[in-house]
């Protein structure tokens, strides 16, 4: 691959549809899989070897970095390319595994140890992304999308399946809904839900995790949460993005402990009441769903409401200040002499967000900072494009939880083995000829290729 010096750091656009064997090589290197080697060796004991666990592997490496549909479109690329062979440790045609044996091994390689021991393979790979790039995770976003995916047959082995703790394909459901309410479309499938939480500059996955369709957002926040930061540095992570389906209680007090700031859009939960009185000692204070104040002009027949100004987070405090609109935005408010009472900076309210920590988030829903990083959720939908699309995890050829579990991870991992090969390679100065290593290049390639 060439990068231009002036491109992303992450520059998904020029990644090659047909990767050569040079870069194939290089992607392969980049996968720390030693101790997951050696646990499916350890595993396999003292039967046959007919097929090496490291060109098993390599096969369904292999699937995802080249693209295939179908793992017997990876097998018949190996058993007429002897250069790709040769990367995978498969010294002849006749050494190429069978597509039952690959079908064999990927339900071994979803289940324990080794499908924890997989994940922890992705976990070393954002670690040492995160340990490079600075800015990587500063401002994260979560969202979960429908995956296709079959179920076994075999009752015996679905049972299998469930008593090693993983969730089976079953049927979706989701229901798009307009601003009254009202079901504008609905989109139903057969799989199971992938959860993640992606750096929204660089679009670069930071934690996954793999649930049935009843997968709540909500509920798998905190989980993902945890997951993403123990691939940081400590106190990376600022801010963290959803849409409203993580809008819940546990969700908020999750990244509240864990000291990010929330971005997620409120879910209308208020059937009949518009507003509500905040407990203070000003009656004319009010708050809608959003958390939005509001203060009325009590003075002037009809009351009139305006929407206080935000003036910052006080986090030693735990508090959210706001000031009289009309005082800070130089106007003049008949009810300002009962309000501010003649104070320079008018009226000031302190809420605390104790409250209701849905309601009163660090970043009010209504600021334009809020709507900045807001914006920023929509990388997660492109990560979500590429593994489905790009990586062909939504194709549902895949039968059984612990084959799609596995199939899963290892797109995961080819994910940040192409953004690894991205961020390493040199950087283009005009010709060809001219090649430049900037920092993160050159740590890279020192963390890569040790001396």
């Amino acid at each position: 691959m060439y990068v231009h010096m002036t491109a992303p750091l992450f520059d998904w656009k020029t990644l090659e549809d047909h990767p050569s064997l040079r870069t194939v090589e290089q992607l392969l290197a980049m996968i720390p899989d030693g101790k997951l080697v050696e646990s499916l060796r350890a595993a396999r004991g003292r039967g046959r070897d007919d097929y090496p666990i490291p060109a098993l592997l390599g096969v369904v490496y292999l699937t995802a970095i080249l693209r295939h549909p179908t793992f017997e479109a990876c097998l018949a690329e190996l058993t007429r390319n002897a250069g790709l062979r040769g990367l995978i440790g498969i010294d002849s045609e006749a050494q190429v595994p069978k597509a039952h044996n690959v079908s064999r091994f990927l339900d071994v390689l979803g289940r324990e140890p080794h499908r924890t021991l997989l994940h922890d393979v992705f976990d070393a790979m954002a670690q040492r992304l995160g340990a490079v790039v600075e800015d990587l995770g500063r401002d994260a976003a979560g969202d979960s999308t429908t995956l296709n995916g079959r179920a076994k047959s075999d009752a015996r082995a679905v049972r299998a399946e469930v008593r090693d703790g993983l969730a089976q394909p079953s049927g979706g459901r989701k229901e798009y809904t307009d601003d009254s309410g009202a079901v504008t479309k609905v989109f139903e499938w057969f799989g199971y839900k992938l959860h993640l939480v992606v750096d929204v500059r660089h679009e670069v996955a930071l934690a996954y995790e793999v649930t049935s369709t009843k997968g709540d957002d909500g509920q798998m926040l905190p989980t993902v949460l945890a997951q993403a930061q123990a691939n940081l540095p400590e106190g990376r992570m600022r801010t963290l993005a959803y849409d409203k389906a993580a809008d819940s209680e546990a969700a908020h007090k999750a990244l509240a402990d864990a000291g990010v700031k929330p971005v997620i859009e409120n879910r209308s939960l208020w059937k009949e009441e518009l507003e509500r009185t905040l407990p203070c000692q000003h009656d004319n204070i009010v708050y809608d769903e959003s958390g939005t104040l509001y203060c009325y002009d009590m003075t002037s027949s009809p009351a009139v409401k305006h929407r206080m100004s935000f003036i910052g987070h006080e986090p030693q405090r735990g508090t959210l200040k706001y000031r009289c609109p009309a005082k800070h935005e130089r106007w003049r408010c008949p009810h300002g002499r009962v309000c501010n009472q003649g104070r320079r900076y008018g009226l000031t309210v302190r809420v605390k967000q104790e409250i209701d920590l849905r309601r009163f988030p660090p970043i009010p829903r209504a600021t334009k900072q809020f709507e900045r990083r807001y914006k920023g959720r929509t990388a997660v939908e492109r990560v979500n494009a590429r593994v489905k699309v790009f990586w062909g995890a939504d194709d549902g050829n895949v039968r059984g939880a612990a084959r799609f579990n596995a199939f899963i991870g290892v797109v995961m991992v080819v994910h940040l083995a192409f953004a690894t090969a991205l961020a390493a390679t040199p950087r283009r100065l005009g010709a060809l000829g001219q090649m430049r290593l900037g920092p993160v290049q050159k740590a890279l390639q020192q963390g890569l290729h040790p001396r």
